[in-house]
């Protein structure tokens, strides 16, 4: 029988954390319940890796032309997070935490400078850009956990695989890019001490704030549509964004756009099927100053606006605004480039595809990256117009 004197449950996560790891690493059982399931499989994995518990961690950094590499190719990841960065650094400036920014595959591509005066010889060597911070390099943490499964991930003290890092503390969020893929992770770390206030969601708001804004700078031949069931939280990292291609499909949904509608963007669902309006009419909304109120297929109401881009010889907004300058002018022959006054948006919708292919020299695969759609889409789109024999140069 259980002395009167043993407490039946673990009053602090170090405790539980302590239980964990004896179940784990010395009892060889499944610590279900006492630690998050992320770094429960995280710890699998590094046992599946022949990883020992008290072996050394080295951060070393990849080799130089990996890291110039990782950099030019996350230039503009780097673009999208340089102002909340720096905001979150400032944020951060009277705590001993760093801010880390790591590519896909864990490799640090920013790292602040030491915002405390504390001791912190692991951050140190690991806040430097180039290292890489992966599972496979270093074991369980939160940056490492993010980037192996695109998912948020708080690690504190003993839930760190190694033994060595049972000093740290972090707490990292994914960002996605416009094809849904993990483009990087946004981590906060300490060293000595637990975090004084909510790390995970502190870094989960910029992280969201960065994706957002790569989001909108992956999409210049996108309508994008922000929207939220209330008005006030627009522009922030609370509002929905979408991203309709010229063909009237949803390109891309983010997180929150994703709850309030209930769409799968891999589906590429027609927009008029989630928002309850034809393109035409999304369209319109980009001239409109304020947002408007719209009622969803599902019922919910959001307020909603619009913004249109160009990219490349496609430009949304000409086709959103060719109807109007046709209808100020003389009616244009039947073989000039322009559409005829009174044409319905598919018409305008085609001559920006033909345009656009015209413009690629017939070249479908170049003409379907330039209008952001998948070249399937376009042959479809070409047959239906009855323009098959372009596909020759594909």
């Amino acid at each position: 029988m259980r002395s009167p004197t043993q407490p039946l449950f673990f009053q602090t996560t170090e405790q539980r954390t302590a239980l964990a790891r004896q179940r784990f690493f010395e009892e060889g059982e499944r610590p279900t319940g006492l630690v998050n399931e992320a770094v429960i499989q995280s710890w699998m994995r590094c046992t599946a890796a022949r990883r020992g518990a008290h072996d050394a961690v080295s951060f070393d950094p990849v080799t130089r032309s990996r890291m110039h590499a990782s950099l030019m190719r996350n230039q503009q990841l780097l673009q999208a997070g340089d102002e909340e960065l720096q905001q979150l650094a400032t944020a951060l400036s009277g705590t001993d935490c760093r801010v880390l920014l790591t590519d896909a595959q864990g490799v640090v591509i920013h790292a602040s400078a030491p915002l405390g005066l504390a001791a912190q010889p692991l951050m140190q060597v690991a806040s430097r850009v180039g290292v890489n911070l992966g599972e496979s390099e270093i074991g369980t943490t939160a940056p490492g956990i993010s980037a192996r499964a695109a998912v948020a991930c708080t690690v504190h003290g003993g839930e760190h695989y190694h033994a060595m890092l049972q000093h740290l503390h972090c707490a990292a969020a994914p960002i996605r890019d416009v094809h849904g893929r993990l483009a990087g992770v946004l981590d906060l770390s300490i060293e000595g001490r637990p975090f004084g206030f909510d790390a995970a969601a502190l870094v989960g708001l910029y992280a969201s704030t960065i994706e957002n804004r790569l989001l909108r700078m992956q999409s210049p031949a996108h309508l994008v549509l922000q929207f939220q069931a209330t008005p006030k939280v627009l522009d922030t990292p609370l509002e929905g964004l979408a991203g309709v291609d010229i063909a009237g499909r949803l390109a891309w949904l983010n997180p929150v756009a994703q709850r309030l509608t209930g769409a799968d963007a891999a589906t590429q669902p027609e927009a008029a099927e989630v928002f309850g309006l034809p393109l035409d009419a999304l369209l319109a909304l980009h001239r409109e100053h304020t947002p408007k109120a719209l009622r969803l297929p599902n019922g919910l109401t959001v307020w909603l606006r619009a913004h249109v881009g160009r990219a490349d010889g496609v430009d949304f907004n000409r086709a959103v605004t060719a109807p109007a300058t046709a209808a100020a002018g003389p009616t244009p022959a039947p073989a000039a480039s322009a559409p005829a006054p009174g044409a319905t948006l598919d018409t305008h919708r085609d001559h920006v595809i033909r345009e656009t292919l015209d413009a690629c020299g017939g070249n479908i695969a170049r003409a379907a990256r330039q209008l952001g759609v998948s070249r399937g889409l376009l042959y479809r789109r070409l047959r239906a117009q009855g323009s098959v024999e372009a596909s020759s140069k594909a």
